[in-house]
């Protein structure tokens, strides 16, 4: 497998990090943790295997997620974590460093920009370029977005949500908001925290999401039992729960995702806006299905919304497509311009 240098598009994910490869699609979808020893600092497991340890580690083994929120929180583990997946796609050589592409948030910083072209470099490649998450969502779910013609993308990820409004190849309006997967995954355990006095765990949290989770009404209801550790005597307790229930556990991130959506229209030129009637939203990212979440930003906005096919895989799908395009593209950002002139 080692050849010649390889084109690599990464979709670097707060929960999972996918790895494309120019001519070969999508090789690699692995969660975003990292098993170290805490006593000598080496790196024992990355991906699934890591994953596997989360909660269930002795003293001395540490399970950790490196991105948190979109970014970049623990530099070091990430560098190593990308080493690891880069190495694994490449055959195990980087004799020829490969040229990567990586995707990150719309909201990005300019410091938290360098901590990724950084890591990047560091984890192996030659160079690194940047795209923003909508674009690469866009052309991942199939849209032209060379066109003249307003589209609009909500990405639901681990950790941000990006909403853009696409038009000539770049991003005309946008918001990305803190609120995502995790939030999700956070306000289940606060609900029964709160709601039932169990205490549960965040694969737990995360089970109960893909298995009932739901922003609108159910024509059936769905539930789900769980194990917890109760609050009032420390025991493990059983529970049944409800998809009913998760709509209320789930309201406060899903206003907060509707607000952003709708900021972005209100911001938007209306000629956009009108194309945006006719074409529809398309969400994507694994935020995009939880249950019913289309349904309820078609009844909020009034505009058509679809869950893009291979929702999970347009950001890394876009990621990989663009890589016929680095020939024309300087080493660093791509289309990040508009953000700092918006500053």
């Amino acid at each position: 497998m080692c050849g010649l240098a390889k084109d690599i598009g990464i979709d670097l994910g707060t929960a999972s990090v996918l790895v494309y490869i120019k001519g070969k699609g999508l090789v690699l979808n692995e969660p975003s943790v990292v098993a170290i020893n805490k006593d000598d600092g080496r790196l024992l497991k990355v991906g699934a295997e890591a994953q596997a340890m989360l909660g269930r580690t002795p003293g001395n083994i540490v399970a950790i997620r490196p991105l948190r929120e979109g970014v970049i929180s623990d530099y070091d583990m990430t560098e190593r974590m990308l080493r690891e997946f880069i190495h694994k796609v490449n055959g195990g050589s980087l004799i020829f460093p490969p040229r990567v592409m990586i995707c990150v948030p719309s909201g990005i910083t300019e410091v938290e920009e360098r901590a990724v072209i950084d890591a990047g470099r560091q984890a192996g490649a030659k160079r690194v370029y940047l795209i923003e998450e909508p674009l690469a969502a866009a052309i991942g779910a199939g849209i032209d977005i060379s066109k003249p013609d307003g589209h609009m993308v909500v990405d639901i990820g681990g950790g941000t949500s990006d909403i853009a409004v696409i038009s000539l190849g770049g991003v005309v309006e946008s918001a990305s908001i803190k609120v995502a997967g995790d939030q999700f995954n956070e306000s289940i355990v606060k609900y029964m925290r709160r709601k039932h006095n169990l205490l549960i765990g965040e694969r737990t949290a995360e089970q109960m999401k893909m298995e009932i989770g739901c922003v609108f009404p159910k024509e059936e209801e769905a539930t789900i039992e769980i194990k917890g550790r109760c609050l009032m005597t420390g025991l493990p307790r059983s529970l049944t729960v409800t998809s009913t229930e998760m709509m209320e556990a789930f309201e406060e991130p899903v206003e907060r995702i509707l607000e952003a959506v709708h900021g972005v229209l209100e911001r938007t030129p209306p000629e956009l806006v009108a194309d945006i009637s006719d074409n529809g939203i398309v969400m994507t990212g694994g935020g995009s299905l939880v249950e019913g979440f289309d349904k309820l930003i078609a009844a909020r906005t009034g505009i058509h919304t679809q869950v893009a096919e291979d929702a999970i895989s347009c950001v890394a799908l876009g990621t990989g497509k663009s890589l016929a395009n680095l020939g024309d593209m300087t080493d660093g950002t791509v289309n990040l311009n508009r953000r700092r002139q918006m500053n």
